[in-house]
């Protein structure tokens, strides 16, 4: 693929997942640079819709919520609250951890138990990880003076849209960012909806036709397998990356078909 955005390749060792923004085995990483790519074409594609303003930022398969804390801190501006859920509770558990990182009292929380960690081994990932730490502690201070970021988790099927529409009631989502389940480390849990050609993803996207804006923006990474497809939707462009594809789409309006504006990198 080619970057339009983040075309530097910049050094984002302070954004490594583990080393300050807490991990687990089961949740694999999004990588920052693509996270950050994809989130700023969303942007753009609001921007040509006549969207403005800070956008509320939801992830229906956020995991451990690492990529929505690394974008937080890369387009904190663009960014007036994050949401995200998952059906996994040890994963809402490790999202908690990371969307605490975007307050300084959570970072400072992080950054003693580092230092802790520092004090009983030594190693110089710990004297590296405090570094990144503070680097990270300077940057959120300056944020926080202009706006604070809201964070919100919540337990939900991504395929389940009345529990979607509970939980975030009267909000609307302006950008849906998601790395939805690919079967090595996670698995779609099926809804029964009595439709045997509607798949998780298509499930995914008519759940999410309940709770987002008008002119909202979903960016949607799956394997090359899954289809990322409905009625409802008009694809703005298609790309891939790694093992990746990612599909950016926004609600067809009238006469509008799901292929429209399709362009494959």
């Amino acid at each position: 693929m080619r970057y339009r955005f983040a075309r530097e390749r910049r050094d984002y060792s302070d954004y490594a997942s583990g080393r300050v923004f807490y991990s687990s085995p089961g949740q694999p990483a999004f990588p920052v640079r693509l996270a950050s790519e994809i989130f700023q074409r969303c942007l753009a594609v609001r921007e040509t819709s006549g969207a403005a303003g800070p956008c509320l930022l939801y992830d229906p398969c956020c995991g451990g919520a690492y990529h929505l804390s690394t974008l937080a801190f890369r387009h904190w501006q663009a960014i007036d609250e994050i949401v995200g859920s998952d059906v996994d509770e040890q994963a809402l558990s490790l999202a908690q951890r990371n969307l605490a990182l975007l307050t300084v009292g959570g970072l400072d929380k992080r950054m003693a138990e580092i230092a802790a960690m520092l004090a009983s081994y030594g190693k110089a990932s710990h004297a590296a990880a405090l570094e990144s730490a503070r680097t990270l502690r300077r940057r959120l201070v300056g944020l926080v003076e202009g706006h604070q970021v809201a964070t919100r988790l919540f337990r939900a099927d991504a395929t389940d849209g009345g529990a979607l529409s509970r939980h975030l009631g009267d909000r609307r989502v302006d950008v849906v960012l998601t790395d939805v389940p690919y079967g090595w480390h996670s698995t779609w849990r099926v809804v029964d909806v009595g439709q045997v050609s509607a798949s998780p993803m298509w499930q995914m996207l008519e759940a999410l036709r309940r709770v987002v804006s008008p002119g909202a923006v979903l960016a949607v990474a799956a394997d090359k397998r899954q289809r990322t497809s409905h009625p409802a939707y008009q694809r703005i462009e298609r790309f891939r990356a790694g093992k990746r594809q990612v599909a950016i789409l926004k609600l067809a309006g009238p006469g509008s078909g799901s292929e429209v504006g399709d362009m494959t990198e």
